[in-house]
């Protein structure tokens, strides 16, 4: 490895993407917050640059550059992640790579129900050609309108319809990987077959791209549902909404497409910082359930098998009261009313946040057992429970007691509250992250919870395929 001095390589980027693709601190007007600021605006790195390539063949020519220099580089898609995995560190030497600009749909294969898209990619646009060819990617989550499918990709992210679909790596046949030696891997095949070996493409989707630069995927489609019904439950307890998941998969089998659970206090935050928005059934129940029921036949049997499910909702007592959207607007707003929770949380200011999955049966004992804990260690914490019960996936947030400021509140509490959070989850049987990655915020916490086998593999793993440690260094596991 020779380690070039800073300005030889950003002139050997520029060279490479091109001067205009090339941005660093010392340009004219430079403002490069958007590739330094993390989502959750928490953390503020400084980069030596970013690098915005065009292609596969700029992307492997800019790794190549790096490693010959000794400079980290940080994969970035639309910068939505919640673990601070996607933005540089403070040492002003790291490169972010960003990919928004390789964003191209490079295939639809309508017989073979694939389409190939860049890892730049906005999961809305891939959303909005896989319908206009007449099919259906039913990854969906609230960053949709700027996450990238890499970014999808890197951290496996989840969404509302893995009950049914899967996580992203269950949509994914192929990628195209850059290494870190510069060299390009094109596993673009859209087989759902293929033996020869080990998996390397599952061993990149959620690798958080510190094993490889994920350029390209081939993703499954599935044709359109000849309707999409959505509905609105209240429920008297987590118990009720576990016992309501159990029937749903009884009645509506591979229908149940969507199964999301609210408290009362997160769906609280929605009314007070989008009064707009009109919260139904809330004021007079713990719990929320929206469920969605997508039909391969017709609107009418899809209505008939909502109506029967949530009539026996009412006969068993899981259910005390509910609403069935009458058109696709009204199942938007219902939806909306559900993504919105994220940032009305953020109005009321700086909160804890966990993304966390427990077996969905144990989740009411989990539930019941650690908000007592959490209350009695931490009085006055306001709970801010919700995500997605069809899956296990609970975020799992702490919001500051009413009136104590949340950067207060933060330093004098948040290790406290995740290691408070962490162990329920240990003891439950749980992981400490479900669908957000591990990143930057969890990596100290992993080597607590994780099997120590399983480090020593990932650890490997890591050091066979990057052993200069260039790729995301510091981010899902530690290496010296």
């Amino acid at each position: 490895m020779t380690d070039l001095p800073s300005h030889d390589l950003i002139a050997q980027l520029r060279q490479i993407c091109g001067a205009a693709h090339v941005l660093t601190h010392d340009d004219p007007g430079a403002d490069l917050s958007p590739w330094e600021q993390d989502w959750r605006k928490r953390v503020r790195g400084h980069a030596l640059a970013v690098v915005r390539p065009a292609n596969t063949p700029e992307v492997a020519a800019v790794v190549k550059a790096c490693a010959a220099a000794g400079a980290s580089i940080v994969p970035q898609g639309g910068n939505t992640g919640l673990v601070v995995g996607g933005v540089p560190d403070n040492s002003g030497t790291q490169i972010v790579l960003s990919m928004t600009r390789m964003n191209a749909v490079r295939a639809i294969d309508p017989a073979n129900l694939t389409i190939t898209v860049e890892a730049g990619c906005v999961l809305q646009n891939l959303q909005a050609a896989a319908e206009n060819a007449g099919f259906l990617f039913p990854l969906s989550l609230g960053a949709e309108g700027s996450c990238t499918i890499g970014g999808n990709l890197g951290t496996n992210a989840g969404g509302t319809q893995v009950v049914r679909y899967g996580n992203t790596r269950e949509l994914c046949l192929g990628l195209e990987v850059v290494n870190a030696q510069g060299e390009v891997w094109n596993g673009l095949t859209g087989l759902r077959k293929d033996n020869t070996g080990y998996d390397l493409r599952n061993l990149m989707i959620g690798s958080e791209g510190t094993l490889g630069i994920i350029t390209a995927a081939t993703m499954k489609l599935y044709p359109l549902p000849a309707a999409q019904l959505t509905a609105w439950a209240a429920v008297p307890s987590m118990q009720a909404a576990v016992d309501l998941l159990g029937l749903a998969h009884q009645r509506l089998g591979p229908g149940l497409t969507g199964f999301e659970v609210m408290n009362q206090f997160a769906l609280g935050l929605v009314d007070k910082h989008y009064p707009q928005l009109r919260v139904p059934l809330w004021q007079d129940t713990p719990w929320c359930v929206l469920l969605e029921n997508s039909d391969s036949e017709n609107e009418a049997h899809a209505r008939a098998q909502f109506e029967a499910l949530l009539e026996a909702a009412l006969e068993a007592g899981c259910v005390s009261d509910a609403v069935v959207a009458e058109n696709l607007t009204q199942a938007r707003g219902l939806w909306h009313i559900r993504e919105s929770i994220t940032l009305a949380q953020a109005e009321e200011g700086l909160n804890i946040k966990h993304d966390i999955s427990i077996p969905v049966s144990r989740i009411p004992a989990f539930v019941a057992e650690t908000d007592a804990l959490l209350a009695r260690e931490v009085p006055g914490v306001r709970m801010v429970d919700f995500g997605h019960l069809g899956d296990g996936n609970l975020h799992y947030n702490v919001q500051a007691p009413e009136g104590v400021d949340g950067q207060v509140f933060l330093r004098d509490n948040e290790e406290r509250v995740n290691t408070l959070v962490f162990e329920q989850v240990a003891r439950y049987d749980g992981s400490i992250s479900a669908e957000h990655g591990v990143g930057e915020l969890k990596v100290g916490k992993l080597p607590l919870y994780k099997d120590p086998t399983a480090l020593a593999m990932m650890r490997a793993v890591k050091k066979a395929l990057d052993p200069q440690n260039l790729l995301n260094p510091g981010r899902v596991i530690n290496c010296p």
